[in-house]
């Protein structure tokens, strides 16, 4: 391999190196943040289990207790208990990390649809957790050790108690996030509110299924995750309204709610005079594809707007035929037939509108073969070869034509 192809080679992967270091540095951080908190609360890590444990102690019958049936579990299960605590603890900066690392490729109204979405989601997320905590706990503990049979002791096992208990806090804390993911689905356009209303009977079925498999084999647990779903559900149908993305259809809508385009206008005086027509043509091509001063963006051209400007360039071709015809005939005395012949092929040579024309209309006529590689192509030498119309005109139907890949 020459010296050259290797610099290639390295200055192509030396963005995705730069991006995996800065990757490893983010998770770093992340890291050492679960470490740090886990380092303050494990001194406190009897404690912590002694407060998540206090809704099934509330519910058990006098003379009993909880019980360690392994050797290490009256150390390890506290353990857990803090490294799972720190990891929760640490969440809003953990999801910042990931937040700044992905953060420079999005575009800035995905950034401002983001932000408020994510920290959104981190309190719903902990809401799900103190749901679950102070509402579901004491009636599923209640349930639990009220239906034991009689000469059954209750003496739950500490390990099995915080798998139980951590498996609630996932559930719910997961479950709380429906509104997040109704809206996230929305403006990515794969359904729309509407759609989701409409199936709302499966959504409730699919509500309890969900409780069935998160929660414990009871029905307490099982509707008390169902019903909050159903009521986050509705609530994201509603907020979701706001992020509905618009349809072609919709902005062609609003394009038509505007005052009507100046073609028939054009027509119009068409009809009237040849000499108002040719006027009329340059006003209804402005009014088709003006462009604002003021406003950089790329705003582009709709299908009825298309059709409206290729026919008034099919239009201005025809009169610029006519009036070259009319200049022939009138010095047809002076040029004999070879000179006329010459004059023509140089006419249609030299005059770049005409050419340019020519081929947005072979153009439409590839688009219509569906030969995309030759239409590129084409619009490519109108757009250094037009005026600013066509150069319009080509990269609205290069848009398109990206769209449609």
């Amino acid at each position: 391999m020459s010296k050259s192809t290797t610099d290639e080679v390295q200055v192509d992967e030396q963005p995705f190196v730069a991006h995996l270091l800065e990757l490893r540095d983010r998770l770093l951080k992340m890291v050492m943040a679960v470490g740090i908190v886990f380092v303050a609360l494990f001194p406190f890590s009897n404690s912590i289990y002694t407060a998540v444990a206090k809704p099934l102690m509330a519910h058990l019958p006098a003379g009993t207790s909880m019980i360690a049936t392994e050797v290490a579990s009256p150390f390890l299960t506290p353990f857990k208990l803090s490294l799972v605590a720190s990891i929760f603890l640490s969440m809003p900066f953990i999801l910042y990390q990931f937040w700044a690392f992905v953060a420079p490729g999005l575009y800035k109204h995905e950034k401002r649809l983001i932000t408020p979405l994510l920290v959104s989601s981190i309190a719903l997320f902990y809401l799900g957790m103190l749901f679950a905590y102070f509402v579901v706990f004491p009636l599923v503990f209640a349930f639990l050790t009220s239906t034991a049979p009689e000469g059954v002791a209750v003496m739950t096992d500490i390990s099995r108690y915080l798998d139980f208990v951590l498996t609630l806090f996932f559930a719910f804390g997961i479950a709380f996030e429906v509104p997040i993911a109704t809206i996230l689905l929305v403006w990515m356009g794969i359904t729309t509110p509407k759609k989701l209303t409409s199936k709302r009977p499966y959504i409730i079925v699919a509500a309890f299924v969900l409780g069935m498999l998160l929660t414990p084999p009871d029905v307490i647990s099982q509707t008390m995750l169902a019903v909050p779903v159903l009521i986050l559900f509705e609530l994201g149908v509603i907020f979701s309204r706001f992020f509905v993305r618009k349809t072609d259809e919709d902005e062609e809508q609003e394009q038509n709610a505007t005052p009507a385009p100046a073609k028939p206008a054009a027509a119009s005086a068409a009809a009237a005079t040849e000499t108002s027509h040719s006027a009329a043509k340059p006003a209804a091509r402005d009014q088709i594809i003006e462009l604002d001063d003021d406003d950089d963006e790329f705003r582009p051209l709709s299908e009825a707007e298309m059709e409206a400007e290729l026919d008034l360039l099919e239009e201005q071709e025809n009169d610029e035929e006519d009036a070259s015809d009319d200049e022939e005939d009138s010095e047809e005395d002076e040029y004999d037939d070879e000179d006329d012949e010459y004059d023509d092929e140089s006419d249609d040579e030299d005059d770049p509108i005409t050419a340019v024309d020519r081929k947005l209309e072979q153009v439409m006529q590839y688009r219509n073969q569906h030969d995309e590689e030759s239409a590129r192509t084409l619009l490519y030498e109108v757009l250094a070869e037009g005026d600013e119309s066509q150069k319009r005109v080509a990269r609205n139907i290069l848009q398109q034509l990206d769209q449609t890949l």
